[in-house]
C-alpha cells in the first residue's frame, strides 16, 4: 500500500533538522548511560522487575516529544493494576507518546530486534517481541504469561500494523488469548488508550500517519523539517476486567469499539 509521498524540505527544513537531531542524540545517549549503569545494579536487587530503568525510558521519551516540538495533552490516567494496554496505532510516534506516561513494554513484531540501533534500545527497555509463525503462538504465550505475571504492563498494538492516524483498524484478538490461561483472567485488567494525531496547520492531516511503503527515515526527516508542529492527544480509559468479557474476541472487540468512538478524527 502507498503512503503518503515525502514533501520537499526547503535549507531553513534541513537547518531544524541537524538541531533537533542533535538534541535527540543527546537525550538517547544520556538515556543509554543511564541504563547501562542502572540496570545491572537493578537486576541484582530486583531481577526482571524494572521499576528503575523503566521511569530512565518514560523521561527519554519525554525528552524526544521536546526535542521534536510535538505538544502533549493526555485524559484519564494510566492504569496501576496488573495487565495490559492495547491501543490504535499511527507510527512510530506512538511509542514515545504512550511511553512518555506510562511505564509500559511493548510487544512488537520480530523483525524489529535486527533493525540497527532501534532494536537494540527495544531490547534493552523490555521489549516483548513476537513471530507472526503460527509454530510460535504457544511460545509466546508462556513469554506473556511470564511478563504479565512479573507485573509488568504490557502494551500491544491489536490493529496488527500502523496507519495513516486517521482511522482504527479492526482489531485482532490472538494477542488477547495469553489474558485467559492459568487464571490470569481473574486478575488482570486491560486498558483501551486512543491517540490522535493532530497534524501542524497546513499539513495533510496524516501528517503523522507511518503505512504502507514509507521508509522509516524519510518519514523522520519530514516530520523534524516542520518548524510549528502539530500535537498529539492520549486518551486513557478505565480499565476493565479480562474476566468481565467471556472470551478473547469479546475482549478485543470491546477494546476497538471504545477506541474507535473516543477517537475524534477517525474515518471509520
Amino acid at each position: 500500500m502507498q503512503g503518503l509521498p515525502p514533501g520537499r524540505i526547503a535549507a531553513g527544513g534541513w537547518l531544524l533538522i541537524a538541531l533537533r537531531l542533535s538534541f535527540i542524540l543527546l537525550v538517547v545517549l544520556a538515556g543509554l548511560l543511564l541504563h547501562l549503569i542502572l540496570r545491572p545494579l537493578e537486576w541484582l536487587a530486583l531481577r526482571h522487575r524494572r521499576p528503575v530503568t523503566s521511569a530512565v525510558t518514560q523521561l527519554v521519551c519525554t525528552g524526544l516529544l521536546l526535542a521534536i516540538g510535538l505538544r502533549f495533552s493526555m485524559r484519564g490516567t494510566p492504569m496501576r493494576k496488573a495487565g495490559a494496554v492495547v491501543a490504535n496505532h499511527a507510527g512510530w510516534l506512538d511509542i514515545l507518546a504512550l511511553n512518555a506516561r506510562a511505564r509500559v513494554y511493548f510487544v512488537s513484531k520480530a523483525e524489529v530486534a535486527s533493525w540497527p540501533g532501534i532494536g537494540f534500545l527495544a531490547r534493552l527497555t523490555g521489549t516483548v517481541f513476537i513471530a507472526r509463525r503460527g509454530s510460535e503462538a504457544k511460545k509466546q504465550q508462556a513469554l506473556f504469561e511470564q511478563r504479565l505475571r512479573l507485573g509488568h504492563r504490557l502494551l500491544f498494538f491489536p490493529e496488527g500494523t500502523s496507519t495513516d492516524s486517521l482511522r482504527v483498524l479492526p482489531f485482532k484478538s490472538s494477542l488477547f488469548e495469553a489474558f485467559y490461561s492459568q487464571g490470569l483472567e481473574r486478575v488482570l485488567h486491560i486498558q483501551p488508550a486512543t491517540v490522535v494525531w493532530h497534524a501542524p496547520a497546513g499539513a495533510d492531516p496524516r501528517f503523522y500517519g507511518w503505512w504502507g511503503d514509507m521508509e522509516f527515515g524519510t518519514h523522520l526527516l519530514q516530520v523534524l523539517s516542520k518548524l510549528r508542529q502539530g500535537r498529539v492527544e492520549v486518551i486513557w480509559h478505565p480499565e476493565v476486567p479480562v474476566d468481565a468479557f467471556a472470551h478473547r474476541k469479546e475482549l478485543a472487540l470491546y477494546c476497538e469499539r471504545v477506541i474507535r468512538t473516543a477517537h475524534p478524527l477517525a474515518q471509520n
